[in-house]
C-alpha cells in the first residue's frame, strides 16, 4: 500500500485519513493540519519523510506566474527544501486546472453566471489563469493585490495592469517592513477599503483562510471561488449569508482533496514524479475516475441576475422629483426651466433607483438600477439620433460598470432614429426595447377590460368569447403581432391596412397558424367600425387621424398600442362611453423596492417588465431591437413572464391607470348610450312605419 500525506497550513482540526483504492493502487492518505504555523510544517515534513512515499505540501498558494513572469515565495522553497528522499508536490499545476475547470463548468451549468459579474480577486497573480478565464466573460475584475501585499490603497482592474504589477511586486514587496502592513492604521485601512470592494463585488476569489476575519455584512449573498471548502467550512460560509460556493477540488471517500493531496495521490499510483505528470495525464484520471467540480448552495439554491434600464425626463416636472436640481427647479421661472430643460439634456447619466426584491417562483432573483438620461421627448426630437445614441452607450457603459447583465430601453429613447438597432451594435451590453411585452401587456390588458366591462355574453366551456375585433395597421410590425394575437382569441376579426396585397399575404399567413380563424379585410376602417366590440390602433400615422372616434360603438375597448398615439387625449375626451387603453402595466413578483415612476408599488412598465424578465430568465441577448416586432418573440415573452409570476396589474388610459370605478362609469355612460341608441332606433323604426302606412 503507497502512503500519501498531505501537509496543510490551513486547520488541525479538519484533519482526516482513509484509505481507498485509486488507480489501481491502493493508497493510505493523511491530511495533517498545521494552524498556520510554518515550523510546525517544517517538523511535519522531516517526521513524514521516512513514512510516505509522496507529500503534498498545502501551503497557501504563495508562487504565481504572470504571463512571461514566474515567481515562487522563499518559504514554500525552503519548505520543499527540507525533503529530499521522497517527492514533494503543492499541486500548482493541477489546482490552475481543476478551478478553471470548476469555473468553465459553473458557467455552462448555470448558464450565462459570470457575465459581467462583478469580480475582486485577493490575489489576482496566485489566480491569473482564472483571472484569464473569467476575462472572457467580464470586464468587471477587481485585484487586491497591491493592497494586500504593500498596503498601496489601490486595486488593478484589468488583466494588463496585473501583469505590470507582477513583474516588480516582488521587488517592492522585499522594501516593505512587513509590521507596516500588519499592524496598526496601515492594516485598519487596507481593511477598510477591502471590505468596500467586497461589498461592490458579486464574486470573491479567495482562499477560505482568507475568508476567515469577514462575516454576513461582507459575504451575505455573494459566490465564491476557492479550493478545498470541506463540509466544516460549507458550514461556516453558510452561516455568513454565502450562496455559492464553487470549488474545484473533488470528493473522495465522503472527504474534500485539495489538489496538492490529489496531485501527490496521482504521483503515488503511477510511480511518477510529479513535475514528470503532464497535462494530457491529468485529463485521462480525471475523466477515469469521474472527479468533478462542486457547485454548493449552503443556504438553499439562490440565483440573482443584473439588468439595467435607461429612462428620461418626460417633462420638467420631473426635475423637481430629482437630487440636487430639485431645489433649483422649485424656484427656477419659467424661462429659466427652460435653459434648465437643454441643459440637462447634455447632463451625464446618473442612477435614479435601484431596484431589489424581484423574486420569480422558479427562485431566481434579479436586481438593477433605473439609470436616468436628461433629455425630455422635446430635447430629444430636436437632436439628432447620434445625440441620444451617445448618451445611451454612456448609460450602458455606467450599467456595465455596476454589473448588469443587460440593459432595456425605455419611453423615447427606444424610438430615436433606428429604434435600439445602433445602440444594440455598440454596446456593451445587450439591449432590448421591450416593445415585444409593451404588445403583448396591451393587448393582455384590452382582453381583461373587455372582461371587466362586462357587456358581452358569457363563453359557453372552451368556446371563443363572442365579440368583432378590428386591427388598424395590421400590416405593420406591431399591428401584424396583433392580429395574430387577435384571430386566437375573437370570434371575427377586421384587418385593416391602406397597403391591401400585404394584407393578403397576412391573412394566408394567420389562417396557417389558426386555421379557424374568421378574417375579414379592408383598406379602411370607417366600413365597419360601428360594429366593433374591439379596436386596435397599430400605424404609423404620426399624428394622422386613423379613425373617427365618434363613430365607434358604446362600450368599445380600443387599445392604442401605436407609438406616438394614435388616439391625443382631446379625441379620448369627446367619447367617455369608450373604454381607451394604452398600456398594461405588470406587476412585478417579490417584495419590489423601487423609487416611485408614477405606478403603483411593485408595478412596472411592460417595456421594464421584459428586461426583468430576460435577467430572470438570464436570457442575456438582444431581445428586441428596430422596429420590426416577431410575433414569436411577442407570444415567447408573454410565456416567460407567467412562468417568472408576471401578472397584469394595471390597465392605463391616456390620463393614467384605471381603477374599478373609472371601467364602471365608463360601462354605465356606454350602457346609457345603447339604450339611447336603441330608443332613437326605435322611434326612427315607428315613423318609417307610419309613414308607409299613410302612402299606403
Amino acid at each position: 500500500m503507497k502512503t500519501v500525506v498531505g501537509i496543510s497550513l490551513g486547520a488541525s482540526d479538519q484533519d482526516f485519513k482513509f484509505n481507498t483504492p485509486f488507480l489501481g493502487q491502493q493508497i493510505a492518505v493523511h491530511r495533517v493540519g498545521t494552524n498556520g504555523s510554518i515550523a510546525k510544517a517544517a517538523r511535519l515534513l522531516k517526521s513524514w519523510e521516512p513514512r510516505a512515499d509522496v507529500i503534498g505540501l498545502g501551503v497557501i498558494k504563495d508562487h504565481y506566474e504572470a504571463g512571461a513572469h514566474h515567481y515562487v515565495e522563499k518559504n514554500s522553497e525552503r519548505l520543499r527544501a527540507l525533503v529530499s528522499k521522497v517527492p514533494v508536490t503543492d499541486g500548482a499545476k493541477l489546482e490552475e486546472m481543476l478551478q478553471e475547470w470548476a469555473l468553465r463548468h459553473a458557467q455552462a451549468e448555470l448558464g450565462s453566471y459570470f457575465n459581467n459579474a462583478r469580480v475582486l480577486f485577493f490575489s489576482g497573480l496566485k489566480n491569473y489563469k482564472l483571472a484569464l478565464a473569467l476575462a472572457e466573460h467580464t470586464d468587471n475584475l477587481m485585484f487586491a493585490d497591491p493592497l494586500l501585499q504593500l498596503g498601496v490603497p489601490k486595486l488593478l482592474t484589468s488583466t494588463g495592469a496585473l501583469q505590470l504589477y507582477g513583474t516588480g511586486a516582488h521587488y517592492v514587496r522585499d522594501w516593505t517592513l512587513p509590521e507596516l502592513v500588519a499592524d496598526g492604521a496601515l492594516r485598519d485601512w487596507t481593511r477598510f477599503l477591502l471590505r468596500k470592494a467586497m461589498h461592490k463585488a458579486s464574486v470573491i476569489v479567495a482562499t477560505l483562510t482568507e475568508l476567515d476575519d469577514f462575516g454576513l455584512e461582507e459575504l451575505a449573498g455573494k459566490t465564491i471561488i476557492t479550493s478545498t471548502a470541506s463540509e466544516q467550512r460549507i458550514t461556516q460560509l453558510r452561516d455568513k449569508g454565502v450562496h455559492l460556493v464553487i470549488d474545484g477540488s473533488p470528493v473522495i471517500k465522503s472527504r474534500v482533496v485539495g489538489p496538492y493531496l490529489l496531485d501527490a495521490m496521482i504521483a503515488a499510483a503511477t510511480g511518477k514524479a510529479p513535475e514528470a505528470i503532464q497535462q494530457d495525464d491529468y485529463l485521462e484520471i480525471i475523466t477515469g475516475e469521474q472527479l468533478a467540480p462542486r457547485i454548493i448552495y449552503p443556504n438553499g439554491f439562490k440565483r440573482v441576475n443584473r439588468f439595467a434600464f435607461v429612462i428620461h425626463p418626460l417633462s420638467q416636472e420631473y426635475f423637481k422629483k430629482v437630487k440636487p436640481i430639485e431645489l433649483l427647479s422649485q424656484v427656477s421661472p419659467p424661462v429659466l426651466m427652460n435653459t434648465l430643460e437643454k441643459i440637462m439634456a447634455y447632463a451625464p447619466p446618473f442612477v435614479y433607483s435601484r431596484i431589489s426584491g424581484i423574486r420569480s417562483p422558479t427562485g431566481v432573483e434579479a436586481e438593477g438600477w433605473l439609470i436616468s438620461v436628461g433629455g425630455t421627448p422635446r430635447e430629444i426630437m430636436q437632436h439628432s439620433p447620434e445625440f441620444t445614441y451617445r448618451r445611451l452607450l454612456d448609460a450602458a457603459a455606467m450599467a456595465r460598470r455596476l454589473g448588469a447583465q443587460i440593459m432595456g430601453l425605455g419611453a423615447f429613447t427606444k424610438v430615436v432614429g433606428d429604434a435600439g438597432v445602433s445602440v444594440a451594435r455598440r454596446s456593451p451590453l445587450p439591449i432590448t426595447t421591450g416593445n415585444s411585452y409593451s404588445a403583448s401587456g396591451a393587448l393582455w390588458a384590452a382582453h381583461d377590460a373587455l372582461a371587466r366591462m362586462r357587456l358581452l355574453p358569457a363563453p359557453k366551456g372552451r368556446e371563443r368569447v363572442k365579440f368583432k375585433a378590428m386591427v388598424i395597421g395590421a400590416t405593420g410590425a406591431i399591428g401584424s403581432v396583433c392580429a395574430r394575437l387577435m384571430a386566437k382569441a375573437a370570434e371575427q376579426v377586421y384587418l385593416v391596412s391602406p397597403e391591401t396585397a400585404k394584407l393578403l399575404a397576412l391573412k394566408e399567413s394567420i389562417l396557417q397558424e389558426t386555421p379557424d380563424a374568421r378574417l375579414f379585410l379592408a383598406a379602411r376602417a370607417d366600413k365597419d367600425i360601428a360594429a366593433m366590440d374591439m379596436i386596435v390602433t397599430a400605424t404609423s400615422g404620426a399624428g394622422k387621424k386613423v379613425l373617427d372616434i365618434m363613430q365607434v360603438k358604446p362600450g368599445c375597448v380600443i387599445t392604442d398600442v401605436a407609438r406616438p398615439l394614435d388616439l391625443p387625449a382631446e379625441e379620448v375626451a369627446k367619447r367617455p362611453d369608450v373604454l381607451v387603453i394604452e398600456s398594461g402595466e405588470i406587476q412585478l413578483p417579490g417584495e419590489v423596492h423601487m423609487k416611485n415612476i408614477g405606478l403603483p408599488k411593485g408595478v412596472a412598465y411592460a417595456c421594464l417588465a421584459e428586461t426583468i424578465v430576460l435577467a430572470l430568465e438570464g436570457r442575456f441577448e438582444n431581445f428586441t431591437v428596430g422596429r420590426a416586432i416577431e410575433w414569436e418573440k411577442v407570444r415567447e415573452i408573454y410565456q416567460l413572464g407567467l412562468k417568472h409570476g408576471m401578472k397584469l396589474a394595471a390597465i392605463s388610459g391616456v390620463n393614467g391607470p384605471f381603477s374599478d370605478e373609472d371601467i364602471a362609469r365608463v360601462r354605465e355612460k356606454a350602457l346609457a348610450a345603447r339604450v339611447d341608441q336603441a330608443a332613437l332606433a326605435l322611434g326612427v323604426s315607428k315613423r318609417t312605419k307610419t309613414k308607409r302606412l299613410q302612402k299606403a
